[in-house]
């Protein structure tokens, strides 16, 4: 059997300080490559990552989350990968969960692997999550289990791992560059049928790590239930079709 090419993508913006402390956590090993693409950073990032050996590519300008992500994954595609693993370079997620992730997908148990940093609220809290983020989250997701029958523990998790075949068949690349591609590609991948699992991961909010602030978080949240709506009114369309 050949072996199947492990590739790591790390959508950054001034991960200066959180890059290298990534890095150093990924097992030795398993990953093949990792691909640092950087949304136009006012800090080293770029510079830091060309220093840790990773192929890096830098935007011309700010385009957003999402299109960050939909950068990460053309030249993950482009480089052969058969798995790619999503993982925000903040240091929020622990990078030597990465085997496992690749593990239930290479046996064939789950197409999608994603991590749940939501196992107790006395354990987010104490890792650093802001209430409301909490709270937020956990309508969110009940939510969106609600719409689309799954009973994942969290939608909105930055370390996720994919099959080459589902970014393939999934039309992400018209999805919003803006931090709700999240949840229109976690849709995405529900509608066309592919199996989602969950590894916990523990919680870990830094000082010098990313996050959006509540405005953000506002636009986002609605976003995110707009996308949900949508889906459940194509399901509904669907069902009446057959």
């Amino acid at each position: 059997m050949n072996k199947l090419k492990i590739i790591l993508v790390l959508p950054a913006y001034n991960a200066e300080k959180t890059l290298e402390k990534t890095i150093n956590d990924v097992p030795q090993g398993v990953v093949d490559e990792i691909i640092l693409v950087d949304d136009f950073s006012n800090d080293e990032t770029v510079g830091l990552g060309r220093k840790l050996g990773l192929a890096v590519f830098q935007h011309e300008k700010n385009k957003g989350y999402g299109a960050n992500q939909k950068t990460c994954y053309k030249l993950a595609q482009e480089h052969g990968a058969d798995i790619i693993v999503m993982l925000h370079p903040d240091y929020q997620y622990d990078p030597k969960l990465i085997k496992y992730f690749v593990d239930f997908i290479n046996n064939g148990y789950f197409d999608v692997m994603l991590g749940s940093r939501i196992r107790s609220r006395k354990e987010v809290l104490a890792g650093g999550m802001p209430r409301y983020k909490y709270y937020s989250n956990r309508f969110l997701t009940f939510f969106e289990n609600l719409v689309t029958g799954q009973n994942l523990s969290e939608w909105h998790t930055g370390m996720r791992a994919f099959k080459r075949e589902v970014l393939e068949n999934v039309d992400w690349i018209k999805n919003s560059d803006d931090f709700v591609f999240d949840a229109q590609i976690l849709f995405q991948i529900i509608e066309k049928g592919y199996k989602i699992g969950e590894i916990p991961v523990p919680v870990r909010y830094l000082p010098e790590s990313s996050s959006i602030n509540f405005r953000r978080s506002i636009k986002y949240g609605l976003g995110t239930i707009l996308t949900a709506l949508k889906y459940l009114i194509r399901k509904i369309k669907n069902g009446k079709r057959e």
